[in-house]
């Protein structure tokens, strides 16, 4: 064996030295790691507001302060549903980013006087006026003038309509960053996306809300986290109550704000257990609700209140910076209400900057980077530091899963925002779709309903998104169904798609039109459908004649992020019930048809792509600089010892292990120089007890360990770590590791594709037949039992029909008939002339599958060679014959046989080395009849020998 050569003195002090530069390299990276400090108080400020701002209330607020101030300030609003406790962390994240913050509850939520008037311009926008004025009165606030504070504002969902209601009405804030909101409340709660775009309805002056489809669902949560289910409706964090808090000392005051501390339970409101209906809300907002939850419609009234609490009231009066994020994975505010949003402040003269992130009301609040982005925002707009953000367009595509089971993520930025899907600002791709004239029918009552979302789920289980678009149930009659021809090549759809229907009544005319819901699936070849962000468009459509009679219109589709796949589909489904949504409960039936020649109108938006991962500056240039530099020394310390990695006279030579040794601290070695060769064509059997060293030897062949002394060549290539040679095994050691969210056949293909070679290579079919699985391959593996997730690690261990494939323990989990199957394999897969080595305590199996055996007991080699040759090495032999007793005097009539024992038509003699042959031609002689001969020990016996043997000695 040749001799490992060692590192040379300079290598070993060039590492040292990288070592060295490396570690101080990470010391530095971690200093500074403690964020800055931040001291708070918590008070409670009675605010002068209502209409003529004269109404005093008790608002429960926390200041964050800086490190160092004056600085300027920057107001944190919560969602509804929550309270000032749910923005803890956002607010103290500007506040080390240097920032003055103020959070509060709104009045009506935590400890906070008031009742909810959802962002009334009189109340809750008054209240944050006063806070403004307030701010204005603090030492530790930058001022532009007078009674005018440097301040910016942000908050999601119902706190991000605050903050565009308080830009539009108070000069005063420099800039906002609105998250995941609303920009009409009407067209949020109440859809309609018939006749013309959602966008353009939302933006006219006189938005048909009174004709949209009721969302109850959603609307039902609202109304209950205002009676005191705090949380259910904010994404952003825990409306928990806080408990008993420190006194602040605050002895500013402003004539409109008195603060006092808010140690007490002062202003706290009833939370539950009220006899009044209306819970925390105004009289106002509690008979809009009531009269659209029992009619499913809403009067002119609600119409004006709903539109009046909306950003879309002011919108055309915010002209400060505004940064808009909203949520790919949100069936409350869709894309929609921030496109509205983004083309009214635009309009207006504002600057503003669109960003589209992977989370919303079902997918959870933006994380860390986004966060920084919008202190990025802020840095800029309020103080003038770092680089201009721009007005740009960034949105997320999110990807298949990585190994660790999270999602990738990719950002593709564009310099400005194309819209949803304006044909004269984004392209668009023209899809045709096929599906003939279909009828289907609301049953009566509106029940049972398909599904498309479980609304609220996202924000109590977190980041659910990527199970909720697989929860979509079209109920069968109540859905027709148009698709497309398979992609070609990805598509990635990025806005609101939009189709021309043609629809009739079948059942006697509609005159206030139907109520339907469209949404677009994404269809995999194995007919796996998914819905994008659970995202539908809820459609009343116009009069349907009595006729029967068809009316055709377009249709806007929700507004999603999706790459479709090459070999996807895309399918167009229009269906008369949701259970998000009140439905009519009138039975009817109607003629679904797209409009002729019209085709599926998609947008796609380009621009430059990049990861998820935050840019490091300076700091790559380092990390490359190091990470070539150890390279090279890794390199220059292993090229030598691998010069002589291969042995030209063993290239056809499966396997040859030459003075295997393998120890470990304390004095154990596991495998004491273990020697065995396999040739091509041969399945092998490893035995051995628990602890002989089998599973160490194996995993020393799929070059997980290093080995302590000693070679393994496979196809005459020495064994190591990455080695190229490891790529011609398939493995199946220690079990396997699956992606449980995925199913069987999920998995193997992303671990096939993990090898980077051709699919047409993987022969997953015939894996797949040997695996026995059937249809539960379409299963997640989660759901699999022990012996299910063992063939389907088996099926991954032949993809690519390896030239030599290692088993540890296979049989585990099987039952009798799958065992038998397993043997059959083996045996085929062999006679290809591949190899098979076989690690296994069922001794029985190993004498049925293998025709080689190797035995090992505490780590060393006790025997090897054919398995008929093992198990006849005691010389004791059977015969199965029609006459016993004449079999048993005509063997004792021959010399050197010791004994011979009868057992029914059975006869067993020790040979003691006398040929089989020698005893099977006397018997032949004396007129015996054989009908089997064969050596008398089973593999087991001569297993327990030779183990026996060994331990004595």
């Amino acid at each position: 064996m040749p001799s490992i050569p060692r590192p040379r003195p300079r290598q070993i002090a060039t590492a040292l030295v990288v070592v060295a530069v490396a570690a101080g390299g990470l010391v530095w990276l971690n200093a500074g790691d403690e964020p800055p400090p931040v001291t708070t108080r918590d008070a409670f400020l009675t605010l002068q507001s209502g209409p003529d701002r004269t109404e005093p209330v008790r608002v429960d607020t926390t200041l964050y302060l800086p490190e160092t101030t004056p600085a300027p300030a920057v107001l944190v609003a919560h969602g509804f549903g929550g309270s000032k406790e749910s923005v803890d962390s956002d607010a103290r994240e500007l506040a080390q980013r240097g920032f003055v913050a103020l959070a509060w509850s709104a009045r009506g939520f935590g400890r906070s006087e008031g009742q909810i008037a959802l962002n009334d311009p009189d109340y809750e926008v008054n209240d944050a006026r006063a806070l403004v004025d307030w701010l204005a009165t603090l030492p530790e606030v930058t001022k532009d003038g007078p009674d005018d504070p440097k301040v910016g504002v942000t908050g999601g969902s119902y706190g991000g309509a605050l903050s565009l209601l308080l830009a539009g009405s108070d000069k005063r804030v420099d800039a906002l960053a609105p998250v995941i909101t609303y920009n009409d409340l009407g067209q949020a709660l109440l859809p309609n996306s018939a006749g013309t775009s959602q966008v353009a309805r939302t933006a006219a002056a006189n938005p048909y809300s009174a004709d949209g489809v009721f969302k109850r669902s959603w609307a039902g949560i609202f109304f209950a986290a205002g009676m005191g289910a705090a949380g259910l409706a904010d994404p952003t964090g825990d409306a928990t109550e806080p408990g008993t808090e420190d006194d602040a000392s605050n002895s500013a005051t402003a004539g409109v704000a008195v603060p006092e501390p808010s140690g007490g339970s002062g202003g706290r409101q009833p939370q539950s257990g009220s006899a009044d209906p209306c819970g925390r809300f105004t009289a106002a907002v509690c008979k809009a609700y009531a009269q659209v939850a029992t009619t499913g419609r809403a009067d002119q009234a609600t119409v004006d209140l709903l539109r009046r609490v909306s950003p879309v009231s002011v919108t055309g009066k915010v002209t400060q910076p505004t940064m808009i994020v909203q949520g790919e994975q949100d069936t409350l505010f869709g894309l929609d209400q921030a496109d509205a949003t983004a083309r009214q402040v635009s309009a207006a003269g504002a600057p503003v900057k669109v960003v589209w992130y992977t989370g919303g009301h079902d997918g959870g609040k933006p994380g860390p980077e986004l966060r920084g982005e919008i202190a990025d925002w802020f840095d800029f707009h309020l103080r003038g530091q770092g680089t201009d953000p721009g007005t740009g367009f960034e949105y997320a595509v999110q990807g298949a899963l990585r190994a660790q089971g999270a999602p990738s993520v990719r950002t593709v930025s564009t310099g400005s925002y194309p819209g949803l899907g304006d044909s004269a600002v984004a392209e668009r791709r023209e899809l045709a779709l096929s599906g003939q004239e279909q009828t289907v029918v609301n049953p009566p009552g509106g029940n049972p309903a398909s599904i498309s979302s479980m609304p609220g789920l996202g924000s109590v289980l977190g980041s659910s998104s990527r199970l909720a678009g697989r929860i979509a149930i079209d109920l069968p009659g109540q859905a027709a169904r148009f698709r497309s021809e398979p992609m070609t090549g990805q598509l990635l759809i990025a806005g609101a798609s939009t189709v021309g229907l043609r629809v009739a009544s079948a059942t006697g005319g509609a005159p206030d039109g139907a109520v339907l819901f469209a949404k677009l699936y994404d269809v995999g070849p194995d007919g796996v459908r998914t819905l994008p962000g659970s995202a539908i468009s809820a459609l009343r459509t116009p009069p349907l004649p009595a006729d029967g009679s068809a009316v055709e219109f377009s249709v806007s589709l929700p507004a999603i992020v999706r790459p479709v796949e090459a070999d996807h589909r895309v399918e167009l489904v229009v269906s008369t019930t949701d259970q998000a949504y009140a439905t009519p409960v009138e039975a009817a039936a109607y003629r679904i048809a797209l409009a002729p020649g019209a085709e599926l109108a998609v947008p796609v938006v380009t621009g430059s792509r990049s990861s998820s991962a935050p840019p490091a500056g300076p700091l790559i240039g380092i990390g490359v600089v190091l990470g070539v530099v150890v390279l090279a020394v890794v390199w220059g310390l292993l090229r030598r010892r691998r010069e002589d990695d291969v042995d030209a006279s063993l290239a056809d030579v499966p396997l040859v292990i030459d003075g295997l040794s393998k120890s470990y601290p304390g004095g154990l070695k596991a495998v004491n120089t273990l020697s065995f060769r396999v040739e091509s064509g041969q399945v092998l059997g490893l035995l051995g007890p628990n602890g002989a060293g089998k599973t160490t030897t194996l995993r020393m062949l799929m070059g997980l360990i290093q080995p302590t002394e000693g070679s393994i060549r496979v196809f005459g290539h020495r064994i190591h770590p990455g080695a190229p040679v490891l790529s011609r095994i398939g493995s199946f050691v220690e079990g396997a590791g699956f992606l449980p969210h995925l199913s069987g056949r999920a998995n193997l293909e992303l671990y096939w594709a993990a090898t980077g070679r051709p699919r047409e290579h993987a022969h997953f079919a015939e894996a797949l037949e040997i695996a026995g699985l059937g249809t539960a391959v379409e299963r997640k593996v989660r759901t699999y039992s022990q012996g299910m997730r063992q063939r389907l690690a088996i099926a991954q261990a032949m993809l690519g029909f390896p030239d030599l494939m290692v088993l540890d323990e296979p049989t585990n989990g099987l039952d009798p008939p799958q065992i038998h199957q397993m043997r059959e394999v083996l045996r085929r897969y062999a006679a290809t002339g591949r190899t098979v080595v076989v690690s296994s305590h069922l001794l029985a199996e190993v004498e049925q599958a293998c025709d080689h055996v190797v035995v090992m007991h505490k780590g060393r080699l006790v025997a090897s060679g054919a398995v008929d040759d093992i198990v006849a090495g005691g010389g004791e032999a059977t015969f199965r014959v029609d006459d016993p007793a004449a079999a048993e005097a005509a063997l004792r009539a021959v010399g050197g046989v010791r004994d011979v024992v009868v057992e029914g038509s059975l006869v067993h003699a020790d040979l003691d080395g006398l040929p089989r042959s020698t005893a099977l031609a006397a018997l032949v002689t004396a007129g015996v009849a054989v009908e089997q001969a064969g050596p008398r020990r089973r593999l087991e016996d001569a297993f327990l020998q030779l183990v026996g043997e060994e331990s004595s000695a």
